[in-house]
């Protein structure tokens, strides 16, 4: 989850205990209101995690936000941030970094944050290492954000019945669940939450339901697709 800069919380509070001392100080003015973007995705918010890339098979194939995937472009994958958020990202192994746009969902792959494309990845060269410890910052919010809500992947098949089967114990259990295509998989989402935290309550409850599943995501689902 990303979380806003200790340095940073740390001055404003110096800033206003200073301004709280001098009685003419004057409050600057508010920042612009950012109220379409969750708060898990300010400007300067950052996360520590696990880079992973993708390329073929899925190289031509459809992204979450309905894009065709470009493997040569500098984008990327992320499970929670909303579409066209354009992150930095700093490979802590070499401090190279690439500035990627998020137009995918993804990674599926426990402790991973992000998967880069092919370009991206060759950027700050973990092409050989296939993944990389990394820092993610955001460095532009969308101008406009699509209604959303909070889902949690309990899994991902290659045949729709499979699918079907697991949606339709998931949905007896917990209310709502739907199957999307995506990528060539078909992948069955569990409920559908206001928040990230409600999601990942979710999640936890349907680890501790089914610890047989061993691994739960929550996905942020635009609603004018699901």
């Amino acid at each position: 989850m990303f979380r806003t800069p200790a340095l940073a919380v740390a001055l404003a509070a110096l800033l206003l205990s200073a301004c709280a001392h001098k009685k003419q100080a004057r409050t600057p003015p508010p920042p612009p209101s950012r109220a379409s973007v969750p708060a898990d995705a300010k400007l300067g918010a950052v996360e520590n995690g696990i880079a992973s890339w993708y390329g073929h098979p899925y190289h031509g194939r459809r992204t979450a936000d309905g894009e065709t995937y470009d493997m040569e472009t500098l984008v990327a994958a992320h499970r929670t941030l909303p579409f066209n958020t354009w992150v930095r990202v700093y490979n802590l192994n070499n401090n190279k970094t690439v500035d990627v746009r998020i137009i995918d969902r993804g990674p599926f792959v426990d402790g991973r944050i992000i998967d880069l494309s092919h370009a991206a990845a060759q950027s700050i060269d973990m092409i050989g290492t296939g993944i990389a410890q990394v820092r993610v910052e955001i460095i532009k919010t969308p101008e406009t954000v699509a209604p959303a809500a909070f889902g949690v992947q309990v899994g991902a098949f290659l045949n729709r019945g499979n699918a079907e089967r697991t949606r339709a114990e998931m949905q007896a259990r917990y209310g709502y669940a739907q199957v999307i295509l995506e990528k060539g998989f078909w992948r069955v989402f569990v409920g559908r939450e206001a928040t990230e935290a409600a999601a990942n309550a979710l999640a936890a409850r349907i680890l501790q339901d089914s610890p047989e599943k061993k691994d739960a995501f929550v996905v942020r689902l635009d609603l004018t697709r699901t």
